[in-house]
């Protein structure tokens, strides 16, 4: 007996739903470009469908592009900078290095920087190793266009993607480091664990509070962090985010912040802080994201 409609749209929902983040880093836009697929999907004629994997991420990815187009506006207007909306991810996510590091927040935020035709190029060849035809049926392009702009998008994300991974026992020190400070005010574990030309990037969507521009440098980083925690009762533990352990930040019982960090040569060089409440709505459920 033929596998149903629903079916199919079960068995690829996961890949859709990470191929739609990969694009939006949003998992609530994620969520309405599956819902708008399977509407599509099931009005599809599927005698007509050769691929049905690839047909269904093309439908994800027209979509994602529409969503991406018209997020532009929002995200001008955004207060503060705009980090993605972390996820609760399985372990076995950890165990593929390219997906881990494709999901990572640290590239999710090196992806907004590049255009929604080129970031959707860039995702589909680089973490789910489609086709150039493919892509191209997707994006609407030409194979040698979509050639072209994947040689773009991959060159423009080198230029920026954090450099090296951290071995697990590089990561806990820094992690550890961190737990302490909240843990006790000790502002020298900080200070031993970040780089000297660290970067702290924060997301407080005008709601909480967080620092409108990235802060550069150890010191600023530090005096920045103590004063967000003064006179706070924090609580903090490790999760696993988005193919990483991060660290989670209760404040009277309410999850507060979310904190990932870019560890290279054993030291922290970068920290993405989302204080969003909006984004954090999300984290009371592991999320299973997939190649």
């Amino acid at each position: 007996m033929s596998a149903t409609a629903t079916d199919v749209f079960v068995e690829h929902r996961n890949l859709l739903f990470t191929v739609a983040y990969e694009m939006l880093g949003s998992a609530a836009d994620a969520e309405d470009v599956l819902q708008e697929t399977w509407l599509r999907w099931a009005d599809v004629d599927r005698s007509e469908v050769r691929d049905e994997r690839a047909y269904l991420v093309r439908i994800a990815t027209r979509l994602a592009l529409n969503r991406m187009r018209s997020n532009v506006r929002r995200r001008e207007s955004y207060v503060g900078p705009w980090l993605p909306e972390p996820l609760l991810t399985t372990p076995d996510v950890a165990e593929d290095v390219e997906l881990a590091d494709s999901v990572s927040l640290a590239m999710l935020t090196v992806l907004e920087t590049l255009g929604p035709t080129e970031r959707a190029v860039f995702v589909l060849r680089e973490v789910f190793d489609f086709g150039y035809d493919e892509i191209a049926a997707a994006v609407d392009k030409t194979p040698a266009a979509v050639r072209q702009i994947a040689h773009r998008a991959r060159a423009h994300v080198e230029e920026r993607r954090p450099r090296g991974e951290p071995t697990p026992s590089e990561r806990e020190r820094a992690l550890q480091g961190f737990l302490l400070a909240v843990a006790t005010g000790d502002i020298q574990s900080l200070m031993d664990v970040l780089a000297p030309d660290v970067v702290l990037i924060t997301d407080g969507g005008g709601v909480k509070k967080a620092a409108l521009r990235p802060i550069l440098g150890r010191d600023k980083v530090v005096r920045f962090l103590d004063a967000v925690a003064t006179g706070i009762d924090a609580v903090a533990d490790v999760v696993v985010v988005n193919g990483a352990p991060a660290l989670r930040v209760v404040v009277d019982g309410e999850l507060d912040t979310i904190a990932s960090m870019v560890v290279e040569d054993g030291l922290v060089t970068g920290l993405y802080v989302v204080r969003n409440p909006q984004k954090l709505a999300r984290l009371d459920a592991v999320v299973t994201l997939t190649r």
